[in-house]
């Protein structure tokens, strides 16, 4: 904890839109769970579940809804979302380090590359032919940014990411380590002596407010672009193959692979090792539960899923596994009896 760091629960609230109950001068240097707070923390209530520790909790102050406020003996700042507020408050105490804006020595930077002199570029980092870094531009160790990329203002690339030629990155992005963007798309044109490698011309535009996380990689446009439109989230280890597009504000978790030419809606919801086939159209609003395969265009909103998620003892999933092979004879059975009955 920052013991410099330090905020009046007046302040906490005007920047989260709520009302102080308590103390409003009561300063807070930092954000805890209601289990572990102490009196210099804030904490918060997100889930009902954890109700039970407000009774018990020693924090400083917690973020509650009104409801919740009414019966809470200590501090509190009131708001309609708590859990929004704990996000957007995050950052006050955020300890990820702090740069100052310049170039490393050991950076390796084409002549023809333009840097504004707000960017922090890192320890070797490499910035090939005709590149553009905006404003406010942080780059730590080891990233690569590839000929006439440009990366967007305040957009922050963690260490060793690795951006392709022609990829345009949005403004205030955040890319966590290992993410690889632009690189070629799996095309593949089969011949009598194997298979022949297809180039691919097209390039990656990333949109504003877009977070890709660790080893996520988001492979360029056959002909062109693959995209992830304004404000879409992806988590780490996700494959975006060639010609994707990622709509405006989806989310999108773990080892989730989506083929090539699908576009994915705005405002979907795509939940951890689900999978897309190629050249689909999902439609904006769309949520699919975990390991949801998706072999078909979804042209309607709601909540999609497929597959037996349910774990269970070995011995017991075999016997399922054997009854699944069997549906198709039995059904023809069934229809047999039927027919026979009529």
């Amino acid at each position: 904890m920052n013991e410099k760091i330090s905020y009046s629960l007046a302040d906490i609230a005007e920047r989260v839109g709520g009302a102080v109950k308590g103390d409003p001068d009561y300063r807070i240097r930092g954000i805890a769970t209601l289990e572990d707070a102490t009196a210099e923390h804030l904490g918060f209530l997100a889930n009902p579940v954890y109700a039970k520790f407000l009774s018990t909790t020693q924090a400083g102050a917690v973020l509650l809804t009104e409801k919740e406020a009414s019966d809470f003996q200590g501090n509190a700042v009131v708001l309609a979302n708590p859990y929004l507020g704990y996000a957007k408050l995050s950052h006050l105490f955020d300890p990820c380090p702090r740069v100052s804006a310049g170039i490393h020595a050991s950076a390796v930077i084409s002549a023809s590359a333009e840097i504004d002199d707000s960017a922090s570029i890192g320890p070797k980092v490499v910035i090939e032919d005709g590149a553009n870094i905006g404003a406010g531009v942080r780059l730590d160790a080891g990233v690569v940014i590839g000929a006439n990329s440009v990366v967007g203002e305040n957009t922050h690339l963690f260490a060793n990411v690795t951006v392709y030629h022609g990829v345009k990155l949005g403004k205030h992005c955040i890319i966590q380590s290992g993410a690889v963007i632009g690189g070629d798309g799996f095309g593949l044109a089969p011949g009598p002596d194997g298979w022949h490698k297809i180039a691919q011309t097209g390039g990656v535009i990333v949109g504003d407010n877009v977070e890709i996380g660790a080893n996520t990689t988001i492979d360029r446009g056959a002909l062109g672009n693959t995209e992830i439109r304004d404000g879409a989230k992806l988590d780490n280890l996700i494959q975006i193959a060639h010609n994707v597009i990622v709509g405006e504000g989806t989310v999108i978790a773990s080892c989730v692979g989506i083929s090539g030419s699908t576009k994915i809606g705005k405002g979907c919801i795509i939940a951890g090792q689900a999978g897309f086939a190629g050249h689909l159209d999902i439609a904006d609003n769309v949520q699919i539960m975990g390991q949801g395969t998706v072999t078909k265009s979804i042209k309607e909103p709601g909540v999609y899923s497929s597959g037996a998620g349910a774990v269970m003892p070995t011995r017991e999933w075999r016997k399922h596994a054997v009854r699944f092979r069997q549906l198709d004879e039995m059904a023809k059975r069934l229809k047999n009896l039927e027919s026979d009955q009529t």
